[in-house]
């Protein structure tokens, strides 16, 4: 199984690290326009398989897309990176051109692939992925949502002081620091509501430092994150690869899911060997589905800001 990973900054480098690690693919390659860049990093990973003992076969390519032929996954990370003070949606007109690029170049070689995008803003980079390329869209899945997830275990597990693996809990909506939608009233401690535990207004400091989760990792390090970030793209390839029919939030197109028709958002979904195999229904209260409409006006607000780019 072949995945490639388009962008070897810290996000895909780490993926390819997490994917060779845990030996979810037989075969990484990085992509980079960087010459040098991804042969590096490539090297550099490919140097730690004797001491970790994995067998993962790992490359770098300077922009030349032949070598990702036949990628059963394709990873879109590219694209410039968050910087201080700066929101996911002032990055929309530099990196929507590169990942409409990306996404046409992979193809090119390997049209059966499924693609993972990254870049952020990532629910309309994945709109625009799924729009440009005409793919079925169970074959363009945004990462988001797994990690903003995994973000809201861990503050949970932080306030609850219990192991984060114990704790099951989800993000749906936007990948947006006003946009996300940390479901708290369904977060539970193996099997036990975490409101048994915690107050309603514990639980509402741990959504929102969920929703700043990234923008406060920015501001700390000087630029987007990377570790739960590529670990998270690893998580979704795994379940891709190995047919493992998770259920991860991911942003994927609807069409009168949750109410809403024509974007790609943040919702539950059973990820296979198809891509997405499925968008559960998960019973919104009132609260929540307001919630959700808000988000899903400020992803078409961003997607409509898209369309005024490109016209």
């Amino acid at each position: 199984m072949k995945v490639t990973i388009v962008g070897a900054g810290n996000v895909g480098a780490t993926c390819a690290d997490v994917i060779s690690y845990r030996g979810i693919a037989s075969e990484v390659v990085l992509l980079d326009i960087r010459e040098g860049f991804a042969e590096g990093k490539a090297l550099d990973i490919m140097q730690c398989a004797t001491n970790t003992g994995f067998n993962t076969k790992i490359s770098g390519v300077t922009n030349d897309y032949s070598k990702t032929a036949g990628s059963d996954v394709v990873v879109i990370t590219s694209g410039i990176p968050r910087k201080p003070g700066m929101t996911r949606e002032e990055l929309i007109g530099i990196n929507a051109g590169i990942v409409k690029t990306v996404a046409e170049n992979v193809l090119k070689h390997s049209p059966d692939t499924i693609i993972v995008v990254v870049s952020n803003p990532m629910d309309t980079m994945t709109y625009l992925a799924l729009k440009s390329t005409g793919l079925p869209k169970n074959r363009i899945i945004g990462m988001g949502g797994a990690l903003d997830s995994s973000r809201f275990r861990t503050y949970l597990s932080l306030a609850l002081d219990k192991p984060a693996n114990d704790i099951s809990a989800m993000v749906i909506g936007g990948h947006g620091d006003t946009t996300m939608i940390p479901l708290t009233r369904l977060a539970s401690y193996n099997g036990i509501p975490v409101s048994q535990f915690l107050s309603e207004e514990e639980l509402q400091k741990v959504a929102a430092d969920t929703m700043v989760g990234g923008a406060t990792l920015t501001g700390l390090l000087g630029t987007s994150a990377w570790y739960a970030p590529g670990a998270s793209v690893a998580f979704l390839v795994d379940s891709i690869l190995n047919d493992q029919k998770k259920m991860i939030a991911c942003s994927v197109f609807v069409e009168g899911e949750y109410g809403q028709d024509d974007i790609c958002i943040g919702v539950p979904c059973i990820i296979g060997k198809n891509g997405v195999e499925e968008i559960l229904d998960i019973k919104l209260n009132e609260q929540e589905k307001a919630l959700f409409a808000k988000s899903a006006d400020a992803v078409r607000q961003m997607n409509d800001a898209l369309k005024s780019i490109l016209a």
